[in-house]
């Protein structure tokens, strides 16, 4: 260890980098939550489209070249992936009960 440093400042590095760690995992969650509740808000908002308008599959075709192309850096608007939006919605109509779960999600 460099002589010119206090003898405390290994503890006040790791406890610095243990502060950086929470943040990062806790900036991870949040996106993550955010993502979850706008694929859900998408797969409700094609739901409901469909009912009004009777549309078929060819609906989400089009909606996944014009958000891929409205959105270029952003990946995961291909067909399957907004058809598992849909599903996703259908499967749990509750938003309430979708935002307190993504809310304890785990993963990063």
């Amino acid at each position: 260890m460099n002589a010119l440093l206090p003898k405390e400042y290994p503890h006040f590095l790791e406890s610095l980098k243990k502060h950086i760690s929470e943040a990062r995992h806790q900036a991870v969650r949040s996106v993550n939550k955010a993502l979850i509740l706008l694929y859900h808000q998408i797969g409700t908002e094609i739901l409901s489209q469909q009912k009004k308008h009777g549309w078929g599959a060819k609906i989400i075709d089009h909606l996944s070249r014009d958000l891929s192309a409205a959105f270029p850096e952003t990946k995961g608007f291909s067909p399957r992936n907004l058809k598992y939006m849909r599903l996703f919605a259908e499967t749990y109509p509750n938003s309430e009960f979708v935002q307190q779960v993504a809310a304890q999600l785990p993963w990063f």
